[in-house]
């Protein structure tokens, strides 16, 4: 018993890092010492997923590459700033999401997205199905009307709105994950998450009700 009278095993202990972090931990170290190799291993393992939130949002496959590579010298060249009090993959994706907002606000152009990187539930409307099933010219200039709709919906959202679709929808990533990447709690991801949403099916209600 402790001096609280709560049991011992009732004391939460923190998780011990698991061998990916250590891993992980080992590799920043390196880097931070100057060794280049270990950093070239911590850019291969997280450079694809950079690169495709980083395409979702600028929806350009240059300005995609040419981000991730600022991002990455950027980490690297700030590497001995990172205290280690989150993983190096939240680390490097909050750099890169602040990468990308800054470019968004100098860059408002029009940009176009597929129409498969968001889920819009798709496989519950028959006529959409029955849409995409079908081999005609209707087809092609259906895709095409739903593809500019779609552009136009998600060019409606704010940056904020427009990267918690793409951290979570596309990217998979968790609601407390974002909230360490984005710098703000978990409700205001859910929220920011449930407006964006509301606000893509307003925009498309009447071609995908």
């Amino acid at each position: 018993m402790t001096a609280a009278g709560q049991p011992e095993a009732a004391i939460s202990r923190p998780a011990r890092p698991t061998p990916e972090r250590e891993e992980e931990a080992r590799l920043v170290a390196r880097a931070r010492e100057g060794d280049l190799a270990a950093y070239d291993t911590l850019v291969r393992r997280y450079q694809e997923r950079v690169y495709a939130t980083l395409y979702h949002m600028t929806a350009n496959h240059e300005d995609a590459a040419d981000l991730t590579q600022e991002t990455f010298v950027k980490a690297f060249r700030a590497l001995k700033s990172f205290k280690g009090h989150s993983s190096f993959f939240t680390w490097i994706y909050r750099i890169a999401v602040n990468k990308a907002l800054n470019f968004l606000k100098q860059r408002r152009h029009r940009r176009f997205l597929s129409l498969n990187d968001l889920d819009l539930r798709a496989e519950n409307d028959p006529e959409l199905v029955e849409l995409v099933s079908e081999d005609t010219p209707r087809r092609g200039a259906r895709l095409n009307e739903l593809q500019e709709r779609l552009n136009e919906a998600l060019l409606k959202l704010s940056e904020e709105h427009r990267m918690v679709i793409t951290l979570h929808d596309i990217q998979g990533l968790p609601h407390e994950q974002i909230s360490r990447i984005m710098r703000c709690n978990v409700g205001t991801v859910r929220s920011r998450l449930h407006y964006a949403r509301q606000q893509l099916q307003a925009y498309l209600a009447d071609l995908m009700p």
